[in-house]
């Protein structure tokens, strides 16, 4: 392997060529079946290398030069791995983006990242098309759809099919220095208008020797299956350069994850880690109170994060299918997990430890090193920090102080130095000059038979006073709220935590907004009425 920080990293290289080379024939990517491609959706390294270069001679012919833009508008596929790695060949800029995104979202990314090119899938291109004009946009490759009269018409736009050259001898890498810019990722823009963090070729080094190698010991005979899409950050090292970086196989679902579809295809293609985020393993357990037949029985080891995994849903899932979860988190800045919870040590309610070549530090309102259980700001280190937002020099400045990262996350560390999300630092709520953490009620109230999901959030009662108040999911069959529900939540609550912790409000709703990652959007609860 390439050091992070030697003065030559391609990433294509790194994770496409090298696999390539050591065992040509390994399968790579294990895909559903799919009727578009005759191969289903599969392929060996030496398969998926060669579908690189095609892409990357196939953008040189176009013009793309390095330093260039590719936006990437795909579901999990191998059109976005050889988009993705076939830019960064060439040393271009790949940037993925989220191919569920709307029209507004399109023109965004569009005008944020200048892009001159873009490799987007035909249905998501229905939804772009109008938000092209006026950005930089030379040539749309469009993938998956049949040659048709419209699509001849549009200016710029070509077939995937008839872009693509025929298979041709090997390209050989951009020599691209390790700190040089490789891809964007978006934020999630919880915030305001998403930005784009910049990561380098070196990043995704340092991320699989800390996190796929140090934490999972992922080993050549695993295959992932992450639930989570490449277009997150979180998905991009579950579901891509993770399992290449060890010689591993990795299973792709394109379609919108449903907890009764991937509970078929975990039991069809047997995957051996699992990566989710906390709602998707909420939904599965409902899924299998509901009666749907689950086989988890290849799954070694699943990984959860994007928020903190509820001690219940820990709880819960590992006593059905008798799989230990490691909770983590990290960020799209830090480009995947900077703590998580150890094989064979998780613990319930706990975002684990740093991550290998990581550091953590959870500062008071003072600024200084909060003492074992006090609230603070979780500051995190490691050489997979982003070098900047680009356009945005003035939001990175905020939160890259002297080598370390602001996650504006809320944590305590106890004194066995396990670190406790208690929630984003605009979601904390001071009752009484006191902090409660979101976290801590929702986990008390998801112990409740008739509770299936919950957020609790700050709103100011009749005379301005801040207090918690629950939004609520009921499980499937516990009928309409009512009956005295509430009061019941109300005394379940109390005989578990303090009073000034316990909410005076609870509302019954149908499901709670989340984000596209599956986080829960607790400014739009705190805005109801």
């Amino acid at each position: 392997m390439g050091e992070p920080g030697s003065a030559r990293l391609n990433i294509a290289d790194e994770f496409i060529s090298r696999p390539a080379r050591e065992n040509p024939q390994k399968s790579a990517i294990l895909g559903e079946e799919r009727r578009d491609r005759r191969d289903g959706g599969r392929a060996t390294y030496a398969g998926l290398e060669q579908e690189v270069n095609r892409v990357a001679q196939g953008l040189r012919d176009l013009g793309c030069k390095p330093g260039d833009r590719v936006l990437i508008v795909l579901a999990d596929s191998i059109e976005f791995i050889a988009s993705f790695f076939g830019a960064a060949k060439i040393g271009a800029i790949a940037v993925p983006v989220n191919s569920m995104a709307r029209e507004n979202d399109f023109q965004h990314y569009l005008r944020d990242s200048g892009a001159r090119f873009a490799i987007v899938h035909v249905e998501p291109y229905e939804r772009m098309k109008n938000a092209v004009g006026g950005s930089a946009i030379e040539h749309i490759v469009v993938v998956g759809s049949p040659w048709r009269v419209e699509l001849a018409r549009q200016a710029k736009t070509l077939r995937w099919e008839d872009w693509l050259p025929s298979a041709g001898a090997q390209i050989e890498a951009h020599s691209t220095l390790a700190t040089d810019p490789a891809f964007f990722l978006y934020t999630s823009g919880t915030g305001g208008p998403s930005r784009a963090a910049v990561h380098r070729h070196k990043d995704m080094l340092v991320t699989s020797r800390g996190f796929a190698q140090g934490v999972l010991a992922l080993r050549p005979d695993d295959v992932t299956f992450s639930v989570s899409k490449l277009f997150f950050a979180y998905g991009l090292g579950n579901g891509m350069y993770f399992p290449f970086s060890v010689g591993a196989g990795t299973l792709l679902h394109a379609a919108r994850p449903r907890p009764d579809r991937i509970a078929e295809f975990v039991a069809r293609y047997r995957p051996t880690v699992f990566f989710s985020v906390p709602t998707f393993y909420a939904a599965l357990l409902r899924e299998a109170e509901n009666g749907c037949k689950m086989d988890f029985s290849s799954v070694r080891m699943a990984v959860s994060a994007g928020e903190a995994l509820p001690a219940e849903v820990f709880n819960q899932f590992r006593n059905r299918f008798g799989i230990e979860t490691l909770d983590g988190i990290g960020s799209t800045e830090m480009l995947h997990m900077y703590l998580s919870c150890r094989p064979g040590e998780a613990r319930a309610g706990s975002c684990g430890v740093p991550v290998p070549g990581y550091e953590a530090r959870i500062l008071n309102e003072q600024g200084k090193e909060a003492a074992y259980d006090e609230v603070g700001n979780l500051w995190v280190a490691g050489d997979s920090m982003f070098a900047e937002y680009w356009n945005h020099p003035e939001l990175a400045a905020r939160v890259q102080k002297n080598g370390w990262f602001s996650t504006a996350d809320k944590f305590t560390r106890d004194a066995e130095g396990f670190y406790h999300y208690c929630g984003r630092a605009d979601d904390m709520i001071k009752v009484s000059g006191m902090w409660v953490s979101p976290m801590e009620v929702e986990n008390a109230l998801l112990a409740h038979p008739a509770v299936s999901e919950c957020a609790v959030v700050g709103r100011p009662d009749g005379i301005g006073l801040v207090r918690p108040v629950a939004f609520v999911v009921l499980r499937s069959g516990v009928g309409r709220p009512g009956g005295g529900l509430d009061s019941e939540l109300n005394d379940w609550l109390h005989n578990r935590l303090v009073g000034f912790k316990c909410p005076r409000e609870f509302h019954f709703i149908q499901e709670l907004p989340k984000t596209a990652t599956g986080k829960v959007q607790r400014f739009l609860l705190r805005q109801r009425h």
